[in-house]
């Protein structure tokens, strides 16, 4: 029996797994992960259904239909070995035919010529049956394909690429044709899963033609192969393509007839009632020869035993994760958000601001989580959280050690976020809840960042002018284009949150890092209210401090005022020190007499000294609260399902003895 722990440990990293959120990659990514801490999952936009239980820090990603996309990936990443599991196009419903072609071969193209530019030690591409296409009777991996569909003409154009690039260029990579792949974690709506759920309740789904048949194999067979494929890569290997199958041809109709036998269906089948793919083949299965010759790989679990570990898995699943656990009922998936809240003498705004959430996220009827971030408040706002979160498995609470200031609530919420894009908001009902529903339609028409512009506020004047104020201020001397009346409410993609907590800063100004990172980002308009409960914790010197923030975190143009202004004073002193030698010279009756001139020009220039030394000293505070590196936040609980966890530094539970 093979120990694949020995060959997974012999793997060089780091490890990426392309395509981890599919099937195959979601099964291997899983399977090396148990062993190595060096792998990552690499996915498009989300991690998905699949990887739901991973954590982010293990998640990458990366649009790989982008060439500076995949070029930082491999630069940042800096992978040794590739699993590539990346397809478009295996489903009927997949029929994009540019998408196809952009997905299938010009990206892993993109993906292999910027790794042949490095050392690299393993690629192992996850190929198709289907380039056989029509010469599908168990063909040895030298027979000619005859692709015929979108799907396997891109699959026969990667495997000749990659043929070229092993034996012309001696790039270190193989193609395993796949066959029928079968397993946990596989789309619900293809055919064994299928089988399975209705068997499970002694009935049998509508099914193709009797003949039609496959190679059915399974999902721990499958990454076996990729995992023996990396751990003997070698010259001799270089371009070579491997049927991956078990060799036995199995008929729709034999297929009924073992679910029927182990689940003890007595329901006859009905033939012909479901209309099969374009195509499907009477005679469809595989020559494993080769990889076994050269891989010492081969198929070890039968059918029968497959459908039954299978079946283990498919009990499990509810009708609604059976719903969600599909491309086909994916394809119209909406994306999900994560509101997270600052709170702060928030107590009473916390129920309120829970119930007007949740009605609005079951209006746009998306999945979602609300985090609420309890940043040292002296209230009971802990055991609020508590217990809404024990009537409510959409909320989490976070609790830090002490007040770190609404910014870094912000932060600390992100770090945890798990869904597709966050909502920020205060705890204070001032931004109002209602208003996601704006930016979430602004966010699917493609604006990566949406934010809330407050037009109006219902506050005194002078306020108003002032807050209106300071925006323009900050405008003019940032050197990045700052959105006017745009406070921290916003709704952004969660490559834009990656983004962000990417930034090294400790004294936070979210809403000048939002522009700074950039993206396609728009604004929705809205009179911000008074806050609901309570007084406001802000004041004129708070108000002084947050403008400070933002002015020396995005400007330098006090220094350079300080520079132009030492140049023209050094200037005008040069010239009237001339002038006044001048006069004293030539004409001693005219030049200034006492202590006047010169008491007023010293107290000046003394006055705009120490000015200019607390401009400069604010530059110097903000680089040593950066260079301390402190930690930014500590989180002293989590609070789930009613539960408050204490935590540790690295995140890990508290365990007393």
């Amino acid at each position: 029996m093979v120990n694949l722990q020995s060959y997974i440990r012999g793997l060089k990293g780091p490890i990426l797994v392309a395509g981890a959120s599919g099937f195959v990659g979601a099964n291997l990514f899983k399977m090396v992960a148990d062993v190595r801490d060096d792998v990552f999952a690499v996915v498009r936009s989300h991690k998905g259904w699949r990887l739901a239980d991973v954590h982010d820090e293990k998640i990458i990603t990366a649009d790989v239909t982008n060439y500076s996309a995949i070029k930082n990936l491999i630069n940042s990443i800096g992978p040794q070995t590739v699993f590539d599991c990346l397809a478009y196009g295996a489903y009927s419903f997949e029929q994009d035919a540019n998408l196809v072609y952009q997905t299938n071969f010009q990206s892993i193209i993109n993906f292999i010529e910027l790794l042949a530019t490095r050392p690299f030690t393993a690629y192992v591409h996850a190929g198709s049956s289907s380039e056989y296409g029509t010469n599908c009777s168990g063909p040895s991996e030298s027979a000619l394909c005859e692709p015929n569909s979108h799907y396997a003409v891109s699959k026969v154009a990667i495997s000749n690429y990659l043929f070229y690039v092993g034996k012309q260029r001696n790039f270190p990579c193989v193609n395993l044709r796949l066959y029928s792949v079968y397993g946990p974690l596989e789309d619900t709506s293809r055919l064994i899963p299928n089988v399975i759920r209705h068997a499970l309740n002694g009935k049998l789904p509508p099914l193709v033609h009797p003949l039609t048949s496959r190679d059915f194999v399974y999902i721990d067979d499958v990454c076996a192969a990729f995992i023996m494929a990396a751990a003997k890569m070698h010259p001799g290997l270089y371009g070579e393509s491997f049927n991956i199958g078990t060799g036995e041809k199995t008929t729709i109709s034999e297929l009924v007839e073992v679910a029927k036998a182990v689940f003890n269906v007595e329901e006859e089948p009905r033939f012909d009632t479901m209309e099969g793919r374009s195509w499907d083949l009477a005679e469809w299965y595989s020559n494993p020869s080769a990889a076994r010759e050269s891989l010492g790989w081969s198929a070890t679990v039968k059918l029968r035993d497959g459908i039954q570990l299978m079946a283990q898995w498919v009990s499990q699943l509810s009708d609604n994760q059976i719903l969600a656990s599909t491309k086909k009922s994916n394809s119209d998936r909406r994306r999900s958000v994560s509101a997270i809240v600052a709170c702060y003498k928030d107590a009473q705004a916390i129920p309120v601001m829970h119930k007007r959430l949740t009605d609005t996220f079951n209006k746009l009827k998306i999945d979602y989580e609300i985090i609420f971030v309890n940043d040292g408040s002296p209230d009971d706002s802990a055991s609020v959280i508590e217990e809404l979160s024990a009537n409510d498995p959409h909320v989490v609470g976070i609790t830090h050690s002490r007040n770190f200031g609404s910014q870094m609530a912000f932060r600390s919420g992100m770090e945890l976020s798990t869904k597709d894009s966050v909502v920020l908001l205060d705890g204070d009902l001032q931004d109002p809840p209602e208003l996601i529903e704006d930016f979430y339609a602004q966010w699917e028409r493609g604006f990566e960042v949406v934010y809330g512009r407050r037009v109006k506020r219902n506050m005194a004047w002078h306020w108003g002018l002032m807050y209106k104020l300071f925006y323009r201020i900050f405008a003019m001397f940032s050197y990045i284009k700052i959105p006017l009346d745009a406070g921290d409410f916003s709704l952004m993609d969660k490559r834009v949150v990656r983004w962000l907590l990417n930034c090294p800063e400790r004294d936070l100004f979210l809403r000048g890092l939002r522009a700074y990172v950039g993206f396609k980002q728009t604004g929705v308009d809205y009179v911000r209210p008074e806050r609901v409960f309570g007084v406001t914790t802000n004041s004129f010197i708070k108000n002084i401090d947050w403008a400070k923030k933002g002015i020396f975190s995005f400007s330098n143009t006090p220094l350079t005022i300080l520079t132009t202004v030492g140049v023209v004073t050094l200037a005008l002193s040069t010239l009237t020190a001339i002038v006044v030698a001048g006069l004293r010279l030539f004409v001693p009756d005219i030049a200034p007499r006492g202590i006047t001139t010169l008491l007023i020009t010293v107290l000046m220039f003394g006055s705009f000294n120490i000015f200019a030394v607390g401009l400069v000293g604010e530059y110097v505070a903000k680089i040593m609260s950066e260079v301390k590196r402190r930690p930014r936040l500590i989180r002293s609980a989590l609070i789930r399902n009613g539960e408050s966890t204490s935590l540790l530094p690295d995140g890990k539970d508290v365990k007393w003895p």
